[in-house]
């Protein structure tokens, strides 16, 4: 299986860094740097993976693609 795709974006308004995984629905993190948020999203997904084992729900394959990787 092919990982799932990470947006990382600043954000004036919380003034950090954001990270949220598409694929995943609800899953995101914050930091005070584009590597620290990028950690924190790494951690975040295997809890969010981990929770969603154990209630039984499926796990969604990797979809996502930002339009930059569409092939026309």
């Amino acid at each position: 299986m092919k990982d799932y795709h990470i947006n990382i974006f600043y954000s004036d308004e919380d003034e950090g860094y954001i990270a949220d995984i598409p694929d995943l629905e609800y899953c995101s993190a914050y930091g005070n740097s584009h590597e620290e948020v990028l950690s924190e999203a790494l951690i975040v997904k295997e809890a969010w993976m981990e929770s969603t084992h154990k209630s039984g729900k499926p796990i969604p394959k990797s979809h996502y693609r930002p339009v930059i990787y569409k092939v026309v």
